[in-house]
């Protein structure tokens, strides 16, 4: 091998030798920058994304559900405006009227008078022993009757006829959607909403008074029984107390607030039946969404009503106080 080859090998292999050397003692990958290096920075780093991803998700999913909550109240006042202008506009025929009236109203009137009952019986067993011992148990006459007529009655009737008769609405509604029976209606020239929602609108908003009146009345009996048969309460303390404590504003309220009840049921349920989803499990998932949401519904109504009506019963009779002492 010529000597001017073994010299240029010479060289590179020292020039290899050196640039390991360099490598190797190189203070990038030294011990001291491993313990201190990036290691806790990428940590920090990495929690900071997860606590900040966390965060972004929780937002985003409240967001979508405000959101799908402002839409789902547009789509009802729009639902609601369209069956007031057919209310108005075309008089619903008595068949699809009549039927119903006796599905809201006949039919409620058992399961209805019943629970009244109950919830009377109930209230005088929980409220007698506390009175007693206040010596004031000839007042639970009147701490019952005013608990029926003005606030227990009216909803109690709601949300039976929630229960019963929305459920039912929305279901048979939805049926309607998802076998096309609604398109039908459509193609041979009805418009759904009068044909569907108006006759159920009235028999809820019309009857369910009634239903309120028998719950306050059945309510009171049940309450009158347990508390002058079972406890000896004096029988003409009890009906004097009750008169005189309850007025006709009490009874006036209840009322008017279970129309309001009755149209919140009607139209909640009708708007779950026509927007629901396909197949049985749609139908289903509308029933019990009409029910939840009419009950919710009732009590929000009901808080807002409430003081409406106070105010009102405290601007006309501004001295009026509790006759309970």
């Amino acid at each position: 091998m010529p000597a001017k080859q073994c010299d240029v090998k010479f060289v590179a292999n020292v020039k290899v030798g050196l640039s390991s050397k360099v490598s190797s003692s190189s203070p990038d990958t030294g011990p001291m920058e491993r313990d201190m290096g990036t290691t806790p920075r990428t940590t920090r780093d990495s929690l900071w994304e997860r606590l900040s991803g966390a965060f972004v998700k929780v937002a985003s999913a409240w967001g979508s559900v405000v959101i799908q909550g402002i839409n789902t109240l547009g789509d009802i006042s729009l639902f609601t405006w369209r069956m007031l202008l057919w209310m108005v506009t075309a008089k619903p025929r008595s068949g699809t009227l009549m039927p119903n009236f006796y599905s809201v109203g006949v039919l409620s009137l058992p399961v209805v008078a019943l629970t009244g009952t109950f919830i009377g019986m109930v209230l005088a067993l929980q409220s007698y022993h506390q009175f007693k011992t206040m010596g004031l148990e000839s007042k639970l006459g009147a701490v019952i009757t005013m608990s029926l007529v003005r606030e227990l009655g009216p909803v109690l009737a709601a949300t039976m006829l929630a229960g019963r008769v929305g459920s039912a609405m929305a279901a048979v509604i939805g049926t309607m959607r998802v076998t096309e029976q609604i398109d039908a209606l459509v193609a041979m020239g009805a418009n759904p909403i009068h044909y569907l929602v108006v006759p159920r609108f009235l028999a809820c908003v019309l009857l369910i008074p009634a239903l309120t009146i028998m719950a306050d009345f059945m309510g009171i009996v049940g309450g009158y029984f347990f508390s002058v048969i079972v406890f000896g309460i004096d029988h003409a303390a009890y009906l004097k107390n009750s008169r005189d404590f309850v007025g006709g504003f009490d009874f006036f309220t209840g009322i008017f607030k279970s129309v309001f009840f009755g149209a919140i049921i009607a139209i909640v349920s009708c708007y779950r039946g026509f927007h629901c989803q396909a197949g049985a499990e749609g139908v289903g998932r509308a029933a019990t969404a009409a029910f939840v949401q009419s009950f919710v519904m009732i009590l929000a109504v009901d808080i807002v009503l409430n003081m409406f009506l106070d105010g009102i019963y405290y601007s006309l009779w501004p001295t009026s106080g509790s006759k309970l002492l």
